[in-house]
């Protein structure tokens, strides 16, 4: 619970639950967001789910298996592959009904296919479910598709902190140039050393560009920040890349790009909750032509997409084009599209069915 969509996701998820009565309870690791789960109203309860060690699974099972006993849930939630394998082992003998939320087009393997287990499977995107199709052969009667949503309250253009904002600009140097920023956290797959390439590119023909790259790299990931950092300056593009790391108010960042990117060309992001928060706070998006990207960018019409076999070359081209466009109302249609009322909507009736069939069975 440090950062990241799918976090952002489970702490939605309980505010929807909490008002609509029921009581939640958040197993995880810990981490920075894991207050706002007390603060929304749930409980969040600390415990290993997030350990590959094989050498340790028996025991941080057998913990789970605990809590569960204690708890008697009506409906389990897994949002990862390591939970959800402990939680098999732990949910053995004791039946309880659970939902699997597949984030990502995981490697198809056995080891992957656990999040097919559930007896609801919930995607975020279209290309998710697909995938799962395609690779499990996945009944349709348990499938749901239910997209991310925006909240709206948060991402309010009118509604900043703009305080925030004049620090960050100073502190950042953006004024007067023409701000490109990638939102998310530092890893491989986000692909920041295409965005990076990409900027020194496209500085030929947008010379005050700058990027902005806000998030971190987890313990275990700093290397990749190091490898990053290094590339900025082999490149030359100290004065023209910042590195803003983690900060809690997404909103007023977003609000500072002239344009958001999603370089990643290496494994398609499930849905892309960045890339619909820009487009709420009216910024457009360039992304890679596959996996969620598609449900939420138009080319040419909320910005543009990028074959992701182009590489650095595609994305500094993608964002001289919009740079030189002039877009519309961003913000109405990917509202409408991307509603939290519907997604909160969708999430409890899922809920409801599995607890309402749990009740059924129970002689």
């Amino acid at each position: 619970m440090e950062q990241g969509g799918v976090e952002r996701g489970v702490a939605e998820v309980n505010r929807i639950l909490v008002g609509a009565g029921w009581q939640n309870v958040v197993v995880s690791s810990g981490g920075r967001m894991a207050a706002s789960i007390e603060a929304d109203g749930g409980r969040h309860v600390p415990l290993d789910v997030k350990s590959k060690n094989p050498l340790t699974y028996f025991s941080r099972a057998a913990k789970l298996r605990g809590l569960l006993e204690r708890e008697r849930p009506d409906v389990v939630c897994a949002h990862s592959r390591v939970p959800a394998w402990l939680f098999l082992w732990a949910n053995r003998t004791l039946h309880l009904p659970w939902i699997s939320f597949p984030h990502g087009a995981n490697s198809v393997s056995p080891y992957s296919k656990v999040m097919t287990f559930g007896d609801l499977v919930v995607t975020p995107s279209v290309y998710i479910a697909d995938h799962l199709r395609r690779a499990y052969g996945l009944d349709e009667s348990r499938l749901r598709v239910i997209p991310r949503a925006i909240d709206r309250a948060r991402f309010d253009p009118s509604r900043l902190d703009g305080g925030f904002i004049a620090d960050k600009r100073a502190q950042w140097g953006l004024d007067g140039r023409y701000v490109v920023m990638g939102l998310g956290r530092i890893t491989q797959l986000k692909g920041y050393d295409t965005l990076i390439r990409a900027t020194a590119m496209a500085a030929r023909d947008i010379p005050g560009i700058k990027t902005v790259i806000v998030g971190e790299a987890e313990r275990l990931r700093r290397d990749v920040e190091r490898d990053l950092r290094r590339l900025v300056a082999d490149l030359g593009l100290e004065d023209r890349v910042v590195f803003a790391g983690h900060q809690s108010l997404a909103a007023e960042c977003l609000s500072m790009a002239d344009v958001v990117v999603s370089a990643n060309t290496c494994k398609p992001e499930a849905f892309g909750r960045s890339m619909a928060e820009a487009l709420a706070m009216d910024r457009p998006v360039v992304a890679a032509a596959f996996g969620g990207a598609l449900d939420i960018v138009e080319d040419g019409v909320n910005g543009a997409l990028v074959d992701p076999k182009s590489g650095a070359e595609g994305f500094a081209a993608a964002i001289v084009r919009v740079s030189r466009m002039r877009f519309g109302d961003l913000r109405r249609p990917a509202l409408e599209k991307f509603s939290f009322e519907k997604m909160a909507e969708a999430t409890l009736s899922a809920y409801r069915e599995l607890s309402s069939a749990a009740t059924k069975s129970i002689p």
